[in-house]
C-alpha cells in the first residue's frame, strides 16, 4: 500500500466521521424544528383559542347582568359579539383536536355552552326573570361556571401537553449535540492513532534512514535497513542501498 494512499485514507476517514456527525445533527435539528413549529400549529392553537374562548364568556356575563338590570339595548350589544367570538373560538379548537382527551372537553364544552346560550337568549327584560338574582345564581351563573370550568380545563391540557413536547423537545437537543461531541472525542482519539502510524511508519523509517546515511559519510561502514513496509519509503530504502553499491564499486 503506497504511503500517499495511507495518508489519504486516514482524512478520507476522519471526514467521513465528521460528515456522518454533521448529517445526523442536522436531521435531529430539522427535526426538532418541525416539531416546534406544530407545537406552535396545535397546542398554542387551542390555548389561544381558549382564552377567546373565556373572554366572550365573561363579556357574555356581562351582558346577562345588564338585561337583568333592565338595559335591554345594552345587553344585547354585549351579548351579541361576545357569543360570535366564542363560536369563532369553539370552531378553532373544534378542528384542532390533537392530543387524548381533547375530544371529550371540546364535546362537553359545546353542549354546556348550548345550555347557556338556551338560558340568555330567551327574553329577559320585561318578563319574571327581570331582577330576579335568584334565577341568574341558580341557573345563569351556574352553567356559566361549569361551561368556563370546561373551557379552563381544555387550555390546561394542552398548556401541559405543550410543557411536555417542550421537555421532550430539550431532550432531543441533548441527542442532536451527541454526535457532534462523540465526533470531536472520536476526531481527538483518531488523530492520536493516526499520528501514532505516521510515526511508526514514515517518521522512523524516515529518520532510520538518515541515521544510516550519515553513519556511511563519516565512517563509510554499510547501511542497513529495516523497512517492513512495502511502499515509498521502501523503494527509498532499496534505491539508497543501490547507491550505496554503486559508489563502493567506483571507489
Amino acid at each position: 500500500m503506497s504511503m500517499r494512499f495511507k495518508i489519504l485514507a486516514g482524512f478520507l476517514i476522519l471526514s467521513s466521521m465528521l460528515f456522518v456527525a454533521g448529517a445526523l445533527s442536522v436531521k435531529e435539528l430539522s427535526e426538532i424544528g418541525a416539531s416546534v413549529q406544530a407545537l406552535l400549529d396545535e397546542n398554542y392553537k387551542s390555548i389561544n383559542a381558549s382564552k377567546k374562548m373565556i373572554e366572550a364568556l365573561e363579556r357574555e356575563d356581562s351582558g346577562v347582568l345588564l338585561l337583568l338590570s333592565g338595559k335591554w339595548e345594552e345587553g344585547r350589544v354585549t351579548i351579541e359579539p361576545a357569543n360570535e367570538q366564542f363560536r369563532e373560538a369553539f370552531d378553532v379548537a373544534r378542528n384542532n383536536i390533537t392530543i387524548p382527551g381533547e375530544k371529550s372537553l371540546v364535546d362537553a364544552i359545546e353542549k354546556k355552552y348550548q345550555q347557556y346560550e338556551d338560558l340568555w337568549i330567551r327574553p329577559i327584560v320585561g318578563t319574571p326573570r327581570e331582577g330576579n338574582l335568584t334565577w341568574y345564581f341558580q341557573e345563569v351563573h351556574q352553567v356559566f361556571q361549569e361551561v368556563k370550568l370546561s373551557v379552563e380545563q381544555l387550555m390546561s391540557l394542552n398548556d401541559r401537553t405543550m410543557y411536555q413536547t417542550a421537555s421532550q423537545l430539550k431532550n432531543r437537543a441533548h441527542r442532536a449535540i451527541m454526535p457532534g461531541i462523540v465526533a470531536i472525542v472520536a476526531a481527538f482519539v483518531f488523530t492520536a492513532i493516526f499520528n501514532y502510524f505516521i510515526h511508526c511508519f514514515v517518521v522512523r523509517p524516515i529518520t532510520h534512514i538518515i541515521r544510516e546515511i550519515e553513519s556511511f559519510i563519516r565512517s563509510g561502514q554499510p547501511m542497513k535497513f529495516k523497512i517492513e513496509t512495502k511502499d515509498e519509503i521502501a523503494r527509498l530504502a532499496n534505491a539508497i542501498h543501490e547507491l550505496e553499491l554503486t559508489l563502493r564499486k567506483e571507489a
